[in-house]
């Protein structure tokens, strides 16, 4: 295939698209540093980043602050979508990162999802002030943005029917007794959202959850009644969650859950459900969750949520032996 004829075919991906819009608009203005980002909670995460000026030291995986950005300003409408001479606009002149890098020129434009949720911002910076005509780019940088909106958006609805599919061809990878996602499955899901994470700067919560006295109930009761614990609590945790989350069951008495999409805020909400699941269906259990810090990876939340339940397991025994 000759290079023209390359030069026509579609992106292979969302990656692939923002790449060859950054660098086009790179080149095309001159601008310092170009970036396409997310917003997530009070995170800024750059996805990726075009720009030769040494005087910026920003890569795709690079987590900022979005209150301190331009492009917070920008996006609450407190700033113009151009501004040449960013020094000669109030809320940017005043920023906290115009404090940290040199910003003499900035333009940027929200990116949005199709139900007008903010995801992130295709945006610019340049060290040195830049002539007036860099708002006339700003029709072309909107353009960019819904077009990448539009792959971003196919892309992300693409994902969720993969998890819906993950989750009906994961017969092999579930454990017998109670239905659900086994180990082997578990470390499956986790390895695959992680990688969709850092390509889409995705929010994730992780929990952690631990029976107590199964031991005891199979020692008293038997292990049929262990097993009816066992199966109820996979019942009532997976009654408590979407379909394409990840609920598993991946030691003797411990459950994990992974939920995609959802950072801190969601977290907390989520942990509601998920004790009152279980107190509906009669078990006593702790449980300890973690949201995914953008700046590590789904795995280090699993270490965190599982910590946090040994917490809360100690704190009841101790509970238990004062009373």
């Amino acid at each position: 295939m000759t290079n023209d004829a390359a030069d026509v075919l579609p992106f292979g991906d969302f990656d692939a698209a923002c790449r060859a819009v950054l660098a086009h608009l790179s080149e095309r203005t001159g601008l310092g540093l170009w970036m396409m980002t997310r917003t997530e909670g009070e995170d800024w995460i750059v996805l990726q980043a075009e720009g030769d000026d040494e005087r910026y030291s920003v890569a795709g995986g690079d987590v900022l602050r979005w209150a301190d950005s331009f492009c917070s300003l920008m996006v609450g409408g407190r700033g113009p979508q151009a501004a040449p001479r960013a020094a000669e606009v109030a809320a940017y002149r005043d920023a906290p990162i115009g404090r940290q890098v040199p910003i003499g020129a900035y333009v940027g434009v929200p990116v949005m999802r199709a139900d007008g949720e903010l995801f992130g911002t295709l945006c610019a910076i340049d060290p040195d002030p830049q002539p007036e005509a860099l708002n006339a780019e700003l029709p072309l940088v909107r353009l960019f943005a819904r077009l990448l909106g539009s792959i971003l958006e196919t892309e992300l609805r693409g994902v969720e029917l993969a998890r819906t599919l993950e989750t009906v061809r994961a017969e092999a990878s579930l454990d017998p007794l109670t239905g659900l996602l086994n180990r082997r499955g578990w470390e499956e899901r986790v390895e695959i959202e992680e990688r969709r994470a850092r390509r889409y700067g995705s929010p994730a919560t992780v929990f952690i959850i631990d029976l107590d006295r199964l031991k005891e109930i199979n020692d008293s009761l038997g292990h049929d009644a262990g097993d009816d614990l066992l199966i109820r609590a996979g019942q009532a945790l997976r009654s408590a969650m979407r379909e394409t989350d990840a609920v598993a069951r991946i030691g003797g008495d411990e459950f994990a859950v992974l939920c995609m999409e959802s950072g801190t805020d969601g977290g907390r909400s989520i942990e509601g459900k998920v004790r009152r699941a279980l107190a509906e269906a009669g078990v006593e259990a702790s449980v300890g969750w973690a949201a995914r810090n953008p700046r590590q990876d789904i795995e280090s939340a699993v270490v965190e949520a599982d910590r946090e339940m040994l917490d809360e397991k100690r704190a009841g025994r101790k509970q238990e032996a004062d009373e």
